[in-house]
């Protein structure tokens, strides 16, 4: 067995970022996440035979159309999941440090779901032709849309795999980079509806009757839908660790497969198939079952799959451990409801927080077992209150499961510590830049606000190097991270010349060779503010 100190085979979470059912940023995700908030909206239906709730996404028809170079008309023609999804994987790139020109060979991985979006489009513009509103709708384009935009080199694929979309996007975006068809991979997916969808209430099907989930619970009886976009990015973590990148997680191993015929029915899940998976997951990673400590799980609150998934884990734990009780689960859609394509991605991005912070979130809305569970004998309970995670090294799972039979499962462990800096000298030269003077300004008071407890230099290496350099710019030059929030904030403080040439020559649209300032120190990517969009409603 390998150990959480062999790097060789396991890749880094760099960065999170996404937009979520009452929360427009991991962080505000993460924080209603540890207070037990649900983000699943009534809808007010008087409609007995449709489903009464939705996990809302707040702003979900807003873009900054321009930042990308999109006239209005082109913003209101493509599909408001390709916009925010194109909007987080810029957000993830620069919350990775790798935003800069100088981008290293960034494959993207990512999927979505089927829209009503082309319709609205036909409807409102009947002149508009056909290729253009297919250019804006397609799912064939989610992700080279993004590779084109962000100027992105390596391979770019959208993927389709039903509810497992974002999950199998990431397991393909570790396969490429371990195979090395790309240095860096964005990896998720994209579910957003920008209009309530009014879902007809189906007995045999998967959303509860009653707007509310509950996973493994007794009173179970279906999930509820939900928009969220979801996106990770991805290195190789030797890479990673040796190039000072932030790394919230490690990836160490991935499995994807799918059912076949080993079930009753086409929508059906199977035991046997999402054991396979699950089992594959372990031995990539090279861990035995007891000492996973939690499992995201796919927890859709269904009659059927709720049995089927705690009796697919238990099988593939028993390869190894015969524990009962240890291991905790829970289910994020008992938060925000059940993102379709980015389910799997919201997941994953749930238990690289859990294993980054220490915290166990509580799992929703569960009060007695579902008497088809035989949790007794499992290695499974049900995390019900918010708590820490006590030991280490702490290891978990994540669990997707899409309709048709497409599996996923990885395997997520804590980072390892961070490398040391060096000494830098002072001052540093601290470079921002926007397309906008309004935006320009926003970004220095978010600076203002980030950069405390921050080692300076890394900071102002971070923003010379991981930052796309745009059109309006500005400089200041600190002694101290207190100097450097004053200027921030307009004060005015003395500087050394040779920093103040530079950052003239900077603003002038001059090259500069910024990497000659760090010459022999180490550095890390410093937590900076990413761009901060102008989003604009851009309503069909």
């Amino acid at each position: 067995m390998t150990t959480i100190d062999d790097e060789s085979g396991y890749v880094a979470v760099t960065a999170m970022t996404g937009r979520f059912p009452g929360a427009s940023t991991v962080a505000e995700f993460w924080d209603n996440l540890l207070q037990g908030t649900e983000s699943i909206t009534l809808t007010g239906t008087t409609e007995s035979d449709h489903v009464p709730a939705y996990g809302i996404l707040p702003g979900a028809d807003e873009f900054d159309a321009e930042f990308f170079g999109y006239s209005p008309e082109e913003a209101l023609i493509i599909d408001p999941q390709q916009r925010l999804l194109l909007e987080c994987a810029h957000e993830a790139l620069e919350r990775a440090g790798h935003g800069g020109p100088e981008r290293l060979t960034t494959g993207v991985f990512v999927g979505g779901s089927s829209t009503d979006h082309a319709a609205k489009v036909r409807e409102r513009l009947p002149s508009m032709a056909e290729s253009k509103v297919r250019l804006g709708s397609d799912l064939d384009y989610l992700s080279s849309r993004i590779a084109y935009k962000l100027g992105l080199s390596g391979p770019a694929m959208t993927v389709l795999t039903a509810c497992s979309s974002s999950l199998v996007a990431v397991h393909l975006a570790v396969q490429s980079l371990l195979s090395g068809d790309c240095a860096l991979a964005i990896a998720g997916g994209a579910s957003v509806l920008v209009d309530v969808p009014r879902m007809r209430y189906d007995p045999d099907g998967i959303f509860s009757r009653h707007g509310r989930c509950r996973p493994f619970d007794a009173n179970g009886d279906g999930t509820v839908g939900a928009s969220a976009v979801g996106v990770v990015v991805l290195r190789p973590l030797t890479e990673a660790h040796a190039d000072g990148d932030h790394i919230h997680a490690v990836i160490r191993g991935t499995a994807v497969n799918n059912d076949g015929r080993a079930k009753i029915g086409f929508t059906a899940p199977s035991v046997s198939g999402q054991a396979a998976a699950i089992r594959a997951a372990h031995l990539v990673a090279g861990v035995d079952a007891g000492e996973i400590g939690y499992v995201e799980t796919h927890g859709t609150a269904t009659a059927m799959g709720d049995p089927i998934e705690i009796a697919a884990l238990t099988r593939a734990f028993r390869d190894s451990t015969d524990g009962v009780g240890y291991c905790r689960i829970g289910s994020v859609k008992s938060n925000i409801g059940h993102a379709d394509a980015a389910a799997g991605v919201v997941g994953l991005i749930k238990t690289v927080l859990c294993v980054e912070h220490a915290m166990l979130p509580a799992s929703l809305h569960f009060e007695r077992p579902n008497p088809e569970i035989d949790f007794g004998s499992s290695p499974f309970v049900v995390n019900t209150r918010t708590q820490p995670w006590a030991g280490s090294p702490r290891i978990a799972g994540v669990n997707a499961i899409g309709i048709g039979g497409t599996n996923a499962h990885a395997v997520i462990a804590q980072a390892p510590p961070p490398r040391p800096t060096s000494s830098a000298p002072s001052p540093q030269l601290l470079v921002l830049s926007a397309r906008t003077e309004q935006a320009l300004d926003r970004l220095a008071r978010l600076l203002a606000e980030q950069v405390a407890d921050q080692d300076l230099a890394d900071v102002a290496w971070t923003l010379q190097t991981g930052r796309t350099h745009h059109a309006v710019r500005r400089y200041v030059v600190a002694a101290s991270v207190a100097e450097a929030v004053s200027a921030l904030r307009g004060e005015t403080h003395a500087a050394p010349d040779d920093l103040v040439a530079l950052g003239d020559r900077w603003v002038a649209g001059e090259p500069v060779d910024f990497t000659a300032l760090h010459a022999g120190h180490q550095r890390r990517r410093a937590r900076v503010p990413t761009y901060p969009f102008e989003r604009r409603p851009h309503t069909m």
